[in-house]
């Protein structure tokens, strides 16, 4: 049998915060920087962009994806809403497939269009990670059949909620029980709270959509965490699911798991089996 030694996976980060630093510590944990290379991080200002791995190359402007022939496998985001219009078409021109953590951007559909137009035309891919939350293969894969309905409830302590619009609807310090401060559309949801809500788009993309999936959002003071509760409807059958995360300890606005989810997801990429 002739044996094909498998190339490092050279990828590029979009942002330099928390969720990618974690990525790149776990990943280092984990495979010992022989299986990828983080080959650029892009950021707004190169100052603020420290502690980069070695041989990374810090890039400012999309351009720099492109034009500096870095021979890219993916390109991942977690940057904020902002970056995904930003960064987004070029990465979908210099890589395979490019990554969003920053789900919420594709409430702007125009933007939406504009990003899967450009795959097409490249042969590229947009993936999306599931976040915080769990059982989002199992509603991709019931929508290949009708759906007749899909919840997702998203409960946090109020701490996480602190620095939110939520702060001008609830008094978060007093609260003494659970209270629910919004119902309506995963769209709505993620377009108010995108700190918070952006995971909402995850489930409707993989589901009804971003108008026909219904979110409740919720302070909770006995939370021990970041909390989804999906449920869904249709020919199927039914599912029911809850998940509670803990936060990063680097910024508790967002869950380990998304750091998890988009570990799995470049893993993947160079696994011969893929789970």
């Amino acid at each position: 049998m002739t044996h094909h030694p498998r190339k490092p996976l050279r990828f590029a980060l979009i942002g330099w915060g928390a969720i990618n630093r974690r990525i790149v510590e776990l990943l280092a944990e984990r495979d010992g920087g022989t299986d990828f290379v983080v080959a650029a991080i892009g950021v707004r200002n190169a100052a603020g962009a420290g502690d980069v791995p070695a041989g990374a190359m810090v890039i400012t402007t999309p351009d720099a994806l492109e034009g500096l022939d870095l021979d890219l496998d993916l390109v991942v985001e977690a940057a904020g809403r902002e970056s995904v219009g930003i960064w987004g078409e070029a990465a979908l021109r210099s890589a395979p497939a490019f990554a969003v953590a920053s789900t919420s951007a594709f409430c702007d559909t125009a933007l939406l269009d504009r990003l899967v137009a450009t795959a097409e035309a490249h042969g590229s891919q947009i993936l999306i990670p599931p976040g915080a939350l769990a059982g989002i293969d199992a509603i991709a894969a019931a929508s290949v059949l009708p759906l007749d309905e899909v919840v997702h409830r998203i409960v946090k302590p109020p701490s996480a909620w602190r620095g939110t619009p939520v702060e001008s609807l609830v008094a978060l310090d007093e609260l003494t029980e659970a209270t629910s401060f919004f119902i309506g559309t995963a769209r709505e949801a993620a377009s108010r709270f995108p700190q918070n809500a952006n995971v909402a788009v995850i489930s409707a993309l993989a589901g009804l959509g971003l108008d026909r999936t219904r979110v409740e959002l919720v302070a909770d003071p006995a939370a021990g965490g970041n909390g989804h509760q999906l449920s869904a409807r249709g020919d199927f059958g039914k599912l029911e699911i809850a998940i509670e995360n803990r936060p990063l300890a680097s910024n508790r606005k967002s869950s380990e798991m998304t750091a998890l989810g988009l570990v799995r997801l470049i893993e993947n990429r160079v696994r011969p089996l893929v789970r």
